[in-house]
């Protein structure tokens, strides 16, 4: 970043320093590309939210078909879209997403990674009966990307942040720029607005700075012992109904204290957790994902999101561990 600040010129302006810039910035885009083992075209937004509004309103196709579980910023970008259900495993309920996609060239929308529970959905099938239909899959790969390999999919959402990037800045994959109406201003003309140039070379060095695995497994063990003093105490992992979960974000019910209680107490030992999804946790509601899952009211009422970083240490795990177990009464 401290280059892209130091060489700053609007990269679409003709003059020498423009040029300059314009080099880094393409130089950073096939940088993304290497690093996401993408063959198709990439578009730099402002992060998830503008990729997730560019592909819902933008993109050539009908119907928009939303899974119940996703972020706000697509439930919000596509009002209108019909809800595919979630199983209360987490995952996409197929049988009705097979029956859904029966019309001329849907648009579908699913979570790679689920924000709240860490559940990942099996996007190479939902891709299969997508293309069958001859639909386009938009994953939201926000979750993601950086730790995991990307799944098969028309369009990808993805932010710089969830992987230790700068906030501010993202992308929107695609296979094909002729999947979106054209917007005009920058990026090929699919964007408006001057390129965030030090933003996006932070991104392009966030993505090559991701390590395989993402963290190692000692940062993350302290929680198998606390997996099994919850279940002890007669709290709920949800990690353990989950279809398919993954190690860096955990929902974990605490018996006897509220979920928003619990964020206030957490908050007091210095220690960030969150009420389901961070960008939504402010309104201290119980999560919708959770009651889409079907979890009883009780457990849901009673959840928090805990999610683990590129820079969490396995101490700053073992004391979260430790904070639970006495807020618990353990």
């Amino acid at each position: 970043m401290d280059e892209g600040f130091a060489l700053w010129a609007n990269p679409s302006s003709p003059h020498a320093e423009g040029r300059k810039a314009r080099s880094l910035l393409e130089d950073a885009r096939e940088r993304v590309k290497a690093r996401l083992e993408w063959s198709g075209e990439v578009i730099f937004t402002s992060g998830a939210s503008e990729a997730a509004i560019m592909a819902l309103r933008h993109a050539k196709a009908g119907a928009r078909l939303v899974s119940t579980v996703e972020h706000d910023c697509l439930l919000q970008a596509a009002p209108e879209a019909e809800r595919l259900p979630v199983r209360s495993d987490g995952a996409l309920d197929l049988d009705v997403l097979i029956e859904a996609v029966e019309r001329g060239r849907p648009l579908v929308a699913v979570q790679h990674v689920n924000s709240e529970t860490g559940n990942r959905q099996d996007l190479s099938a939902v891709a299969d009966i997508v293309r069958n239909a001859g639909g386009l899959l938009l994953a939201d790969c926000a979750q993601s990307a950086g730790k995991m390999m990307l799944p098969p999919c028309d369009m990808a959402i993805v932010s710089a942040h969830k992987f230790g990037g700068p906030i501010g800045v993202g992308a929107l994959l695609v296979t094909d720029y002729a999947l979106l109406e054209p917007l005009g201003g920058q990026e090929r003309g699919y964007r408006r607005g001057t390129e965030n140039l030090p933003g996006v070379l932070g991104m392009a060095a966030a993505l090559e700075a991701c390590g395989d695995p993402y963290l190692t497994p000692d940062v993350l063990e302290p929680l198998d012992a606390l997996a099994h003093d919850c279940r002890g105490i007669g709290g709920t992992w949800l990690s353990d109904s989950l279809a398919e979960p993954t190690p860096f974000i955990r929902a974990i019910a605490m018996p006897r204290m509220s979920a928003t209680a619990q964020v206030m107490r957490f908050d007091m030992a210095r220690i960030a957790v969150s009420q389901g999804s961070a960008c939504s946790s402010g309104t201290m509601k119980t999560s919708r994902v959770l009651e889409a899952m079907q979890v009883q009211p009780e457990i849901a009422a009673n959840t928090i999101r805990v999610s683990i970083g590129w820079n969490t240490s396995r101490e700053e795990v073992e004391r979260f561990c430790e904070v639970w177990l006495d807020l618990a009464g353990a």
